[in-house]
């Protein structure tokens, strides 16, 4: 009896840590699913090649966006989580990247190394696109701990990149639409961020936090 309540509380307590990042995951491959389930029941009619390339781009950057919030909103909030979710959506988003990639090089150009060339280096939103893919793939190798080691200090400065992907993947996006206003979201949403992880407005809304956890518990404490 005692064995079975060991259990019970061990298993409680493991999903009372872990359910936010459980959350993620789902969440993250949900837009997978849904296009290996619509690919398997024929649902894309028109253009499956340009309807996956277009979704697991967008999906990509979402998550990549997401994962750059999630030390502005810990900062903000204090809700440790976030700090492990960032790792995951960075990952995520390189999953993502992978399969835009591999459907744009495989499915439509056939891995073709002649006319991959022009369609990589003769097209600006593409490079820029590329680019961001090539610092996803670095950020996602040295994301391992044995790669902390290896880098010691430099392992900050490498995972730093994130911010110049964001800003290309962004890029990419508004160079691709034929309305370029329609990415407007993302770049204020980027630039926000950016200015939020500057060292002078990290510490002004870390205070802020701490003010307001320290009212409310004056308050509760009344």
């Amino acid at each position: 009896m005692r064995d079975r309540r060991n259990a019970s509380w061990r298993s409680a307590t493991w999903w009372r840590a872990n359910w936010f990042h459980i959350l993620i995951h789902g969440l993250a491959l949900w837009p997978l699913a849904r296009i290996l389930w619509n690919l398997a029941w024929g649902r894309f009619l028109v253009d499956p090649v340009r309807e996956i390339i277009t979704r697991t781009g967008r999906v990509s950057l979402n998550l990549l966006v997401l994962s750059l919030a999630c030390t502005p909103f810990y900062t903000l909030t204090g809700f440790t989580p976030l700090l492990r979710a960032r790792r995951t959506l960075g990952l995520y988003a390189f999953l993502y990247v992978a399969l835009h990639f591999l459907t744009f090089a495989g499915w439509d150009y056939g891995f073709d190394p002649r006319l991959l060339w022009q369609a990589v280096f003769y097209q600006r939103y593409v490079i820029v696109g590329f680019a961001a893919g090539l610092i996803l793939l670095a950020l996602a190798i040295t994301s391992t701990q044995g790669w902390q080691r290896r880098l010691g200090k430099g392992w900050k400065r490498v995972q730093r990149l994130v911010y110049l992907a964001n800003v290309l993947a962004v890029l990419h996006f508004a160079w691709l639409l034929k309305e370029p206003r329609r990415a407007l979201p993302y770049v204020m949403v980027v630039a926000v961020l950016l200015v939020w992880r500057a060292p002078m407005v990290e510490r002004a809304m870390k205070q802020v936090r701490q003010r307001f956890f320290r009212r409310a518990t004056e308050r509760l404490s009344d």
